[in-house]
């Protein structure tokens, strides 16, 4: 009996353990719920409609966002403190890093790195729509 209760003061003495990824369970977003209209981060350059999708994943590492630059909009010109990448889902548009710039079509990816001045507009008829992704700098409380 004695044994059973230096046990249980023990066990309720001891600190909880932070959960491991494989314990963690999975967070599912639907884009629709983060969806905002919002002006073009870095310049304001046109409007865009920005999903920020990681933004309601607790203690994530990681930046998983989906921004649709609308017709005539542009990221501006801005310095990376991380490595980046625009996937483009639809639209087309002018990415630049530095003095190189290329056009970017659906199916295509730019792997933007740390350090550069990186920005992209939107060209064409129809909207640019990006997958941004990108490390935090801190994991996310």
């Amino acid at each position: 009996m004695i044994l059973a209760a230096a046990l249980l003061a023990t066990l309720q003495a001891a600190p909880t353990p932070t959960p491991t990824a494989a314990e963690r369970p999975m967070v599912v977003v639907v884009e629709a719920a983060v969806k905002r209209d919002e002006p073009t981060p870095h310049g304001r350059i046109g409007m865009s409609t920005a999903y920020r999708i990681s933004d309601a994943v607790p203690g994530r590492t990681m930046e998983f966002r989906k921004r649709v630059l609308h017709v005539g909009a542009a990221i501006g010109p801005h310095p990376l403190a991380h490595d980046e990448v625009y996937y483009v889902l639809s639209g087309e548009g002018i990415v630049s890093s530095g003095a190189d710039t290329r056009p970017l079509k659906p199916g295509m990816a730019a792997y933007l790195y740390d350090g550069a001045t990186v920005g992209i507009r939107q060209v064409g008829r129809t909207p640019l729509t990006l997958i941004v992704a990108y490390p935090v700098a801190q994991p996310t409380r």
